[in-house]
């Protein structure tokens, strides 16, 4: 029973939600699990979800400036090409 992982180990939208000011937080109960950095890599290493929050991070650095439209739309492209192979 030790090594059984809680039915939340490994969702994105639970273990790093994005909150009420638009950006992704570690809720709480999180930071009281014994599992929660390897909880939160296998989240975001996950197919779907991890590309999701890649593109998340580019939009992000897009609106901030930090990037332009044309490396903004070549890593979107991208993010998409490994979204749709995975599929």
């Amino acid at each position: 029973m030790k090594n059984k992982m809680p039915e939340c180990y490994g969702n994105l939208d639970i273990v790093f939600p994005i909150g009420a000011n638009g950006l992704r937080n570690t809720p709480d109960s999180c930071m009281q699990c014994l599992k929660k950095t390897d909880c939160l890599r296998q989240a975001m290493s996950k197919k779907k979800s991890g590309l999701k929050l890649q593109e998340e991070y580019v939009d992000r650095a897009y609106n901030a400036g930090m990037i332009g439209f044309l490396t903004r739309w070549s890593k979107k492209k991208q993010i998409n090409k490994l979204i749709n192979k995975r599929k």
